[in-house]
């Protein structure tokens, strides 16, 4: 009985998306730069342009460029940031791949070490932006969207201290699923993250006390996540509605 599969041949819009994905990712087309016209591409890679426009379609999807329409449109390089990151771990919660159960024991894992770590890379322009933060925390907000923006920028400025970018793309990563399922519970959005929950975190932190920041963002990790497990059972429960 043969112990190997056959070996198939690589599709051709594979191998032409291989090729600029390279080209972009070794700087050979900066963020910005608009790539070869599809019959260029064609004649170069000399491919139809049915496989170098599916190849641009997966570039697309994988967040290398973005397509636009009209007389000065094409394919153009993107600035690669978490977004991309952050949309799979969207995917995968809406797939039932992952659950808020899960996403709980990562931020609490994942978050107060990013506290710790902030608290040993205090300086006055961060010392001023967590003030900040923390002031427009208190105002009134209008909307979910103004309130979830206004909750998470302190994570995002705390996972910036740490110097770490995979800390920052994974904290991304997390309050994006974690804005995803409260959006979905409809929730009263000043009862599902009050102002003032990361006040304790920002004064250690500010304070330069390792420890005490640790602990501070544990305990905000826990009580949110208890608030954040019950939504998912809401947004469970709309998902199944016929």
């Amino acid at each position: 009985m043969p112990r190997f599969k056959p070996i198939r041949p690589v599709r051709v819009s594979d191998e032409v998306f291989e090729q600029l994905k390279q080209s972009i990712l070794l700087g050979q087309f900066k963020a910005g730069e608009r790539l070869p016209a599809e019959r260029d591409l064609a004649e170069e890679f000399q491919v139809s342009r049915v496989a170098v426009r599916e190849a641009l379609r997966n570039l697309e999807n994988s967040g290398f460029i973005n397509t636009r329409q009209g007389a000065t449109g094409g394919a153009f390089v993107t600035d690669l940031t978490f977004d991309h990151l952050a949309r799979s771990f969207l995917d995968l919660f809406l797939a039932e791949k992952i659950s808020i159960p899960e996403l709980y024991q990562v931020r609490l894992l994942i978050e107060p070490e990013m506290a710790r770590l902030a608290a040993e890379h205090v300086n006055p322009a961060y010392d001023q932006r967590l003030r900040a933060a923390l002031a427009a925390e208190e105002e009134p907000s209008r909307t979910l969207e103004e309130d979830v923006d206004r909750k998470t920028a302190v994570h995002f400025i705390l996972a910036e201290m740490c110097g770490n970018r995979f800390f920052e793309a994974l904290v991304r990563s997390l309050m994006e699923l974690t804005h995803r399922v409260v959006e979905a519970g409809d929730p009263d959005f000043h009862f599902i993250h009050p102002a003032g929950m990361h006040r304790p975190v920002v004064e250690a932190v500010l304070a330069g006390n390792a420890k005490k920041a640790h602990l501070a963002m544990k305990k905000h990790a826990m009580e949110f996540g208890k608030i954040l497990m019950e939504r998912e059972k809401n947004f469970r429960r709309k998902k199944a509605q016929p």
